[in-house]
């Protein structure tokens, strides 16, 4: 049971790291391409302080502003989402 408990929290951590991790590599391109939060939450439809809490790692954003971000940015990004074994990709 304290494998499948570090299983757990193992998982979660990498799960933090890799949305920390996509925070950074939007607030990069934005900076790149010259654009304030307002900016690029105008190009989007949302507010700054939604741009502010994706870059800052907050969980609660949706896959479809995470596209719309991207897509504002003119920016490819691909996910890869796995679960158990089994590897589903989508770009």
């Amino acid at each position: 049971m304290a494998q499948a408990d570090a299983c757990a929290c193992g998982d979660e951590y990498e799960l933090e790291l890799k949305v920390e991790v996509l925070g950074e590599m939007i607030k990069s391109v934005r900076k790149e391409k010259h654009l304030t939060q307002e900016q690029l939450g105008k190009l989007v439809g949302v507010n700054k302080s939604q741009i502010s809490k994706l870059e800052r790692n907050t969980k609660n954003v949706t896959l479809e502003t995470i596209l719309r971000v991207f897509r504002a940015l003119k920016t490819n990004i691909k996910f890869s989402l796995e679960r158990m074994d089994e590897n589903f990709k989508m770009a």
